[in-house]
């Protein structure tokens, strides 16, 4: 029974000791410490018992453990020590353990500081952090939220700060945001590896005390279900301060209902599909719409703003269209409701704020004098007699169903619409509709033979739908063969056909340039630069809702004709007061001869007023009007 009792014993004792180890880097620097004292503990007692006159002679007990400690942290201390061969023996004594003791120290704390800075290097730490911005999720849409987070915030907040936590190694995102935004200097970013799906993993960003949440939709066929889980853990938190605003993105409309349950009443939220299908049907029509979309969306030139209007209170929006120096209003904010291009005799109130395109709210001012106006520059607007159009949809996804209904909505009676497909749509597709008719063409979108056999000069509009059942890059890949085929088949026919396209990645645009496509519309950028606006400034979804309604005021590229004498020289006051005469607000104009060229591919938002301005025929004014 002895025997087993001691057994027991020993192993609740080497329990407790690999339990205590277990404890990481400070519990074996505490063991090693403990047995640094034990050592020289033991070598004192040893001195001062056997030797009488060394002990005296270092100085009583004391002295022996003060150079009992000594030799144990440094052996070349021991080579000037002079004594009995009891004394020198005990010396040594501590001396050699104090080498295999020092010798686990270093080890210890070399491989404790290694993990300290590989858990660094993983991203798990407590972000402390005031007035940050949280980007959700991880997609090539990250580097275009952080990009417009850095201009947005040029001259403004110093050092801002963008947090990234997505479910990615730490070191490899922020070596692809420093490769891919070269420009973020101005703001810092940090990365955290974590899930968003994991309450755990949301706290390590400090969500109480950011300024803003942007929850993007990751790659992948259930992107909008982790969008969902995400706003659900977010909307169930328990917040110790003010709840930041939450901003997020829906890629399919049919998730938009349960994303808003999901989110609550706070949140913020993007329907892409929606404003995709929007985009791609206004932009047939006329193009250069998505370009006009990109520059207001984005920080690098003019953006909306909210300008307080005490000056023109008691002054109607007709005549505060050209009352700045600097900046356009586009409507007129009054307390719980938002007017974009209001009528013009809308009175301004106490209280109300005007919704101003400006590159810069500090650069919002009230000129002292209205601009001059050219009054024999303004032409009366043309009236042409609507006409059925006929245009070709080539390829096809999962908006081309809703990008069909829409259009049916927009074209006048007896209005034609093709599919070209390698797979013919369903019946209730090619159904007849009140104002277009739909039909089928067998077509291979990337053959030649294929594009040539369509007739296509029959056609006004062609629309290349980007396939979706493909990687992104792939199907951009496609795009771009389609675009080569088409523009040549249109220069050789002699009759022009506007041609617009989706594409996935913006880069991939600006190689497709060389197809003179009239209009791109890459849904990710637009997306992400909606999102980022949203985050910077909340009160704005009101204005980009409205933008994006049809049974709102919208954005046209109207031609230049309706509002100036063509090659009339005259200034953009002329234009606005044109505009207003007419019922619209004008922000820009487009410039048909530099609509290939990028960055701007010929749009010009609020322009000075009073620079010479001279417009020709093909050239647009770009307006806030109603549907």
């Amino acid at each position: 029974m002895a025997a087993v009792r001691r057994i027991r014993w020993r192993q609740r004792l080497r329990y407790w000791f690999d339990g205590t180890m277990d404890r990481g880097t400070p519990a074996l620097i505490g063991w090693l410490g403990l047995a640094s004292v034990g050592l020289i503990a033991v070598v004192t007692v040893l001195v001062v018992v056997l030797t009488n006159s060394d002990t005296e002679a270092s100085g009583g007990w004391g002295g022996v453990a003060w150079m009992s400690l000594l030799r144990t942290l440094d052996p070349g201390t021991m080579g000037g020590d002079t004594g009995r061969p009891v004394f020198l023996g005990l010396m040594l004594t501590v001396t050699v353990g104090g080498i295999f003791i020092v010798s686990a120290l270093i080890g210890v704390l070399t491989t404790g500081l290694d993990n300290r800075i590989s858990q660094l290097r993983k991203g798990k730490s407590q972000l402390i952090e005031t007035g940050h911005t949280i980007v959700l999720g991880w997609s090539d849409e990250v580097f275009t939220v952080i990009g417009e987070l850095a201009r947005a915030n040029q001259g403004h907040r110093r050092r801002a700060c963008v947090v990234v936590l997505a479910d990615q190694d730490k070191v490899d995102m922020e070596d692809r945001i420093r490769a891919r935004i070269p420009e973020a200097g101005s703001i810092r970013v940090i990365c955290r590896s974590g899930s968003p799906l994991k309450r755990a993993d949301l706290e390590l960003v400090s969500p109480d005390t950011a300024r803003a949440i942007l929850v993007l939709p990751p790659t992948g066929p259930e992107a909008d279900i982790d969008v969902i889980k995400t706003l659900l853990l977010l909307n169930n938190r328990q917040w110790d301060k003010t709840r930041p605003h939450v901003v997020a993105a829906v890629l399919d409309s049919d998730n938009l209902a349960a994303a808003r349950l999901a989110a609550g009443d706070d949140a913020l939220l993007v329907d892409a599909d929606d404003i995709m299908v929007r985009l791609v049907v206004q932009s047939h029509r006329q193009a250069g719409l998505s370009a006009v979309c990109i520059d207001l969306l984005d920080f690098a030139g003019s953006e909306f703003y909210l300008a307080p209007a005490a000056r023109l209170a008691g002054s109607s929006y007709g005549e505060a269209l050209n009352a700045y120096s600097l900046g356009v209003p586009v409507g007129v904010h009054k307390p719980g409701q938002m007017l974009l291009n209001p009528s013009t005799d809308t009175p301004i109130e106490t209280g109300d704020k005007l919704v101003v395109l400006a590159e810069d709210d500090l650069l919002i001012k009230i000129a002292d004098s209205p601009a001059p106006i050219v009054e024999a520059a303004i032409a009366a607007p043309t009236d042409r007699p609507p006409a059925p159009d006929r245009t070709l949809l080539i390829g096809w996804n999962a908006r081309a169903t809703k990008i069909i209904d829409l259009l049916d909505r927009f074209v006048e009676p007896g209005s034609r619409l093709d599919i070209a497909a390698p797979v013919e749509p369903t019946a209730a597709v090619q159904a007849a509709r009140a104002n277009l008719t739909v039909g089928y063409k067998a077509c291979e979108p990337t053959t030649r033979a294929s594009l040539e056999a369509l007739g296509l000069g029959m056609y006004q509009h062609v629309v290349v739908l980007a396939d979706d059942r493909i990687d992104p890059d792939h199907a951009d890949d496609r795009t771009l063969v389609t675009l080569l085929h088409l523009r040549d088949i249109e220069v050789r026919l002699g009759d022009p056909f506007s041609i617009v396209t989706e594409m996935y990645d913006d880069n991939n645009r600006q190689v497709a340039q060389v197809t003179k496509a009239d209009d791109f519309i890459v849904s990710s950028k637009l997306i992400s630069l909606l999102l980022t606006q949203l985050a910077e400034n909340r009160h704005l979804q009101a204005v980009f809702g409205d933008l994006f309604d049809p049974a709102g005021s919208e954005i046209y590229l109207k031609s230049a004709g309706d509002y100036l004498v063509p090659a009339m020289e005259a200034n953009f006051a002329t234009v606005i007061e044109s505009a207003r005469r007419q019922g619209h607000s004008a922000i820009g104009y487009r410039v048909h001869s530099r609509s290939d060229l990028a960055p701007g591919y010929g749009v010009v938002l609020n322009p000075p007023k009073l620079e010479p301005l001279t417009l020709g025929p093909d050239d647009n004014v770009i307006v806030v009007a109603p549907a």
